[in-house]
């Protein structure tokens, strides 16, 4: 299956930053979507995201932010996934627990988390998030620096 992207930005796509790093984290969890308007059998996956964040300068210690702190916020926000029915888990609860939702909900929370946990030397912003459910099956959302204030 193809990666789906989608895209966040409000404008047309930014050059991109000289630095960024990557985080990943993992985590187990059942879902059932709806496809063609019906609803597939609930099912589990081991899901990866990985999200990268970026920016344009690095700080008096030589980093453009430390790596745990994303880890901890990405952590944070999967923490409600992990070994449950993502049909049972807000947002998933009320909107279709597809992979490009999953990227979209990691996306919008994740940019917030970074704005608000991260000291005022450190100005990163989140490029993208990937979401993989199954091998060969990757949902990809994009944001441009102009989407980080768009919720």
């Amino acid at each position: 299956m193809a990666a789906h992207s989608v895209n966040l930005a409000a404008s047309a796509a930014h050059s991109a930053a000289p630095y960024s790093l990557e985080v990943e984290c993992e985590f187990a969890a059942a879902h059932a979507i709806v496809l063609m308007g019906e609803r597939e059998r609930l099912h589990g996956h081991n899901w990866r995201v990985v999200v990268s964040v970026a920016g344009d300068r690095l700080d008096g210690e030589e980093l453009l932010c430390d790596f745990h702190a994303v880890e901890r916020m990405l952590a944070a926000i999967v923490a409600p996934f992990r070994d449950g029915n993502l049909n049972d888990t807000p947002p998933f609860d009320r909107i279709n627990p597809t992979a490009e939702a999953v990227a979209r909900h990691v996306a919008r929370e994740l940019s917030a988390a970074l704005r608000r946990g991260l000291p005022p030397t450190q100005t990163v912003h989140l490029e993208w998030v990937r979401v993989t459910e199954a091998p060969r099956c990757t949902a990809v959302v994009r944001l441009s620096r102009d989407a980080q204030n768009t919720p």
